[in-house]
């Protein structure tokens, strides 16, 4: 079973980033699934900024269709402004439409330095994915004040929330299991 991870910030070093990767090692060494982190800060912007919506270049088609090429997808989202990077939008509005997610699982962590681990931007993601008709797994991880409490070698630094994060990822794991690709 493949789980693409997407780091999803072109920030460079962003805590999205050290996430993505803690919880692919996390999968990799817990569960059968292999994992691909996929870095927002990688996607090929210059070719869509001029307007080659509907018609995306070469280095975009082959971005997405490597991106889409999983049994499941686990988004890692920062909060910027109350809701989700712009980049993520530019993203997902450059996959094909309606397949990209068509009965497809996706999974959620939200991080944040605030108070509310981004709780505002994954339910805005869960509305975008509703609308795309993907499979939305139920728990959700949300990382309050990032800095704070996640170790990229050690995960979270209170037990119970690394727990409730393990949950989610084998759960995950296990959902995405019962949606296998057509």
């Amino acid at each position: 079973m493949k789980i693409h991870i997407l780091a999803s910030t072109d920030r460079p070093n962003s805590y999205a980033r050290k996430i993505s990767e803690y919880t692919s090692q996390w999968l990799q060494s817990n569960t059968e699934a292999s994992t691909t982190v996929f870095l927002l800060e990688d996607y090929p912007t210059e070719d869509v900024v001029s307007g080659n919506y509907g018609k995306p270049s070469p280095r975009v088609k082959e971005y997405n269709e490597s991106f889409l090429d999983a049994d499941g997808h686990l988004f890692v989202v920062p909060e910027y402004n109350g809701s989700y990077p712009g980049i993520l939008k530019l993203f997902i509005d450059y996959l094909p439409f309606p397949e990209s997610f068509f009965k497809r699982p996706v999974s959620f962590i939200g991080e944040s330095q605030g108070a509310f681990g981004a709780l505002r931007t994954v339910e805005h993601l869960q509305g975008v994915f509703g609308y795309r008709n993907a499979i939305v797994y139920p728990e959700r991880t949300f990382i309050r004040r990032v800095k704070k409490h996640f170790d990229p070698e050690k995960g979270l630094d209170s037990e119970l929330h690394q727990t409730l994060l393990e949950n989610q990822l084998t759960g995950f794991v296990d959902f995405t299991a019962r949606f296998p690709r057509d």
